[in-house]
């Protein structure tokens, strides 16, 4: 039986009606991330494999499991990205000033996935270093690779995360997302990528590269395999001030989407997209007219976002303390961060006024498939580009949620965004749903 290709529920069934065991399962992926590691073009997906405790949790899980104890995710594999707190594993954060730390605490998502629902990590996942960067070309551990081709970048900041669950080396793993580090890798390397809404998911153990913009979320082989884990991990943490006061909730998928409404922001189909991305997004537009939806045109973007958008920022992260510091300092704080307030303020607007005429906003999730090793190094601008359709909604603080929708020419995978309202998961999850099944 071919154990890589499984998604939750099969692995759930597969516990439940013994065709393996968790250790089985466990041990194979250990296996595939072994194998891989061992190539000369390693997909770098891993900075710790945590072999002995995935084992013996894995053989806990089994003990549940036999005496029929276990919760719906026991005894499943999770890869977790490594600026993520695991207690007594290491976290890097993929920076050299972090070696040799190991947590003292776990994030509230390990506690809820891992401690709660015993699911076996199976390692920390290579990403950005200190999540800054849109290529995981800055991590101190190497780059990780993009699995359709290895000379290409899987995307970042979570690309270690996007190409474990590509590639068969987890079948599902935790990213986080500031301006679009789940969406943009899982859009590079096939795979769901979903960014909950603000304040849904405990940020408690997460290290923090923008307070008021991250998110964690998941990145999975499919849409339902991304409502299973938020399901599991979202909700109010007293340790977390920025959580919402809300319970769990369960996502109805029914892929049902006769009379949505669908926003097509014009102003997102710019100069920079590739041909190919364009192509493929109206090949979604007409797909979701198949299904029922209904197409609005909108628009959702201030004159001057889309002028500011352009001008661009760096990535290694002596560039953005050094920026930070400097927009923060005292003669410029007006001038940059008090304008960067007003522009976000602008854009949340933007998305209130087009969620009044339309339940869900599609768009590319970058304007290019994925980009070789070394392409955009020494252009920053370019490479923050990557990120142009995905930043707004972090600043927004709304759901979005990235799925494959095709493949450009050269075989790589290009993905399509849906941006719900606030706390609309529900409806973002079903409509991305409804085309993955129509895809399939």
């Amino acid at each position: 039986m071919d154990l890589t290709n499984l998604k939750i529920k099969d692995i759930v069934e597969g516990l439940k009606n013994k065709k393996f065991s968790s250790y089985e399962i466990t041990s194979h992926y250990l296996e595939n991330i072994k194998k891989d590691q061992s190539r000369e073009d390693s997909l770098n997906a891993y900075i710790t494999i945590s072999e002995k405790e995935a084992l013996e949790m894995a053989k806990e899980a089994d003990e549940l499991i036999k005496k029929g104890n276990a919760t719906m995710l026991t005894g499943v594999p999770i890869g977790i990205k490594d600026n993520i707190n695991i207690k007594n594993l290491p976290t890097t954060c993929a920076s050299k000033i972090l070696e040799g730390y190991k947590a003292s605490y776990d994030a509230t998502v390990i506690e809820r996935l891992i401690r709660k629902e015993k699911m076996i990590p199976l390692g920390k996942l290579n990403m950005d270093e200190f999540a800054m960067g849109s290529s995981n070309e800055t991590s101190h551990y190497g780059v990780s690779r993009n699995p359709f081709d290895r000379t290409r970048v899987p995307g970042g900041s979570s690309g270690g995360v996007a190409a474990a669950v590509a590639s068969g080396l987890a079948p599902v793993a935790l990213g986080s997302d500031t301006g679009g580090s789940i969406r943009q890798p899982a859009a590079f390397c096939g795979v769901v990528g979903l960014k909950p809404t603000y304040g849904l998911v405990s940020r408690y153990g997460l290290v923090a590269f923008a307070s008021s913009l991250d998110q964690i979320g998941p990145i999975a082989k499919c849409v339902e395999d991304a409502a299973i884990i938020l399901s599991a991990m979202e909700g109010y943490d007293e340790k977390d001030s920025t959580t919402l006061n809300i319970k769990s909730r369960k996502y109805n998928l029914t892929g049902n989407i006769k009379g949505i409404k669908v926003g097509i922001p014009k102003e997102y189909f710019i100069e920079g997209v590739s041909e190919e991305v364009l192509t493929n997004i109206n090949q979604v537009i007409e797909l979701l007219k198949k299904l029922g939806a209904e197409i609005v045109e909108i628009k959702t973007l201030s004159e001057l976002y889309v002028k500011s958008r352009s001008k661009g920022f760096g990535t290694e992260v002596k560039r953005r303390i050094m920026l930070g510091t400097y927009v923060l300092s005292s003669g410029y704080y007006d001038a940059y961060y008090l304008k960067a307030l007003k522009v976000r303020k602008l854009i949340k607007n933007d998305f209130d006024n087009a969620f009044k005429n339309v339940d869900v906003i599609l768009s590319p999730t970058s304007p290019t498939p994925a980009f070789k090793i070394g392409e955009k190094l020494d252009d920053p601008i370019s490479m923050y580009l990557s990120d142009i359709y995905t930043i707004a909604v972090n600043l927004a603080g709304l759901p979005a949620i990235s799925i494959p929708t095709g493949f450009s020419k050269d075989g790589l995978p290009i993905g399509s965004q849906f941006i719900g309202r606030l706390l609309d998961e529900e409806t973002v999850l079903n409509v991305s749903f409804a085309i993955e099944q129509a895809l399939s």
